[in-house]
């Protein structure tokens, strides 16, 4: 295939001086931050679904980009042509990763076998782009939610046989992964919900997604998979109400069925906001679980009640989340993958460049604030004095189950006096984050 970004340069870092909008001026991929790579720290991927997949069209419109691709009377034509555009965009981006569902990269066949085979073929195609362009797979995950067959779930379906359907989408997004060198395996639940309980065994569908992923957990070991299976969170939208809602519903299954050793989470930006959390949140709670694993870097909005998958444009918000990060101790096998879309109304080819450059500038210059909220302290300083008393020596005798309910409530009698409340100081540290950027 011939250039299909024509015109367009690998782009590069130029500074904070440059006035090209298709410049780096913060992502500086070599800079050391805290002693590491930026590079390194950010791990950005260019998601398939939404660059080359998505044709524009929403529910109340037809498609608007017109790419070559769409719509070709061949499916596989099609879908060497959006690996060939894959690959150059990713190159010319300078992310070093990219991530997709199976049918992303293949198309749906008459037959599982015929499906099978699109996706086998088109792993092969893949990987010699990857060979030929350094680029790296961050992911991989099966779509388990677009086709018919999916409406009422995959591994939570009342139908055994579906699950058996979902059981071979995941061998073979699986082996795509590892023969591809991906880092992370993602379970995206898509449909693994309910829309009313008058139809649903509530129990039932729980103990089958456990059995599911306790299968798959077990294959990745069988494979040899690289790196951990990855569960996305997400509240609602396409089910009414997901068993994945929110990272404290994912941590309390996976410790019910004892999967919490083998699956993290990648947290998604959008889907924090639609379960009525801040994106802060959910990564520093999935880190304080031990429990996080990578992030899909896009927001939503705020006047909209549905995944608009919009790219990052919150400095500050971005720089308090790679904190958190940069605090549990980095992302390892993890990066920040741009599960983000352009607006419907972008149609020409350059768009998908100023979308990811900016984005990745941004979190560029988050990073270099996170960092220095870091080296300066004063923010970890704040927290440490709050919670000085747990340090104390009754803190520990608490904390390490010294004392019975009855004798801490005899002590606080005896003291006869009441506690005296401190500030939180909440506005003092909301000005010092600004004073960051």
């Amino acid at each position: 295939m011939s250039e299909f970004f024509k015109g367009i340069e690998r782009i590069r870092f130029e500074g904070a001086g440059a006035t090209s909008p298709l410049a780096y001026r913060y992502y500086d991929k070599d800079r050391l931050v805290l002693g590491r790579r930026m590079e390194d720290h950010l791990r950005f991927a260019v998601c398939y679904w939404h660059t080359y997949g998505w044709d524009g069209g929403d529910p109340f419109g037809g498609d608007t980009f017109q790419r070559p691709w769409h719509g070709m009377a061949d499916p596989m034509a099609a879908a060497a042509m959006k690996a060939d555009v894959a690959f150059e965009f990713t190159s010319k981006v300078g992310a070093p990763f990219y991530t997709f569902h199976d049918r992303d990269i293949a198309p749906e066949g008459a037959t599982p076998r015929e499906t099978v085979d699109n996706l086998r073929r088109m792993v092969d195609v893949l990987a010699a782009k990857q060979e030929a362009t350094g680029v790296r797979l961050l992911w991989g995950t099966a779509n388990m939610f677009s086709h018919r067959r999916w409406m009422s779930g995959a591994a939570t379906n009342p139908d055994p046989e579906v699950f058996a359907m979902a059981c071979l989408s995941v061998r073979e997004a699986m082996d795509a992964t590892r023969k591809l060198g991906g880092e992370n395996y993602v379970m995206w639940g898509g449909r693994e919900g309910y829309e009313t309980l008058l139809n649903t065994d509530l129990k039932a569908e729980l103990d089958q997604m456990a059995r599911f992923l306790s299968m798959a957990v077990d294959y990745k070991h069988k494979i040899g998979l690289a790196g951990p299976i990855l569960i996305e969170p997400k509240p609602r939208e396409p089910a009414k109400h997901q068993y994945d809602y929110d990272t404290s519903a994912v941590a309390c299954f996976l410790l019910k069925y004892g999967l919490e050793k083998d699956v993290r989470m990648n947290i998604e930006a959008n889907h924090a906001t639609l379960a009525g959390h801040s994106f802060e949140h959910e990564v520093a709670l999935a880190s304080a679980l031990g429990l996080f694993g990578s992030i899909d870097m896009n927001r939503g909005d705020l006047l909209l009640g549905w995944d608009t998958d919009q790219f990052p444009n919150n400095l500050g918000e971005v720089a308090l989340v790679l904190y958190h990060i940069l605090k549990a101790g980095g992302l390892t096998t993890g990066g920040l993958n741009f599960d983000a879309k352009v607006r419907r109304q972008s149609i020409e080819p350059v768009d998908l460049f100023h979308a990811h450059v900016g984005a990745m500038d941004l979190c560029a210059r988050a990073l270099l604030m996170a960092e220095r909220m870091i080296q300066d302290g004063r923010l970890d300083q704040a927290v440490k004095e709050r919670y000085a008393g747990w340090r104390g020596e009754f803190g520990q005798q608490l904390l390490g189950g010294h004392l019975t309910l009855d004798a801490v409530a005899a002590r606080a009698l005896a003291a006869n006096r009441d506690t005296t409340p401190r500030s939180g100081r909440q506005e003092c540290l909301e000005n010092l984050v600004n004073s960051y950027i």
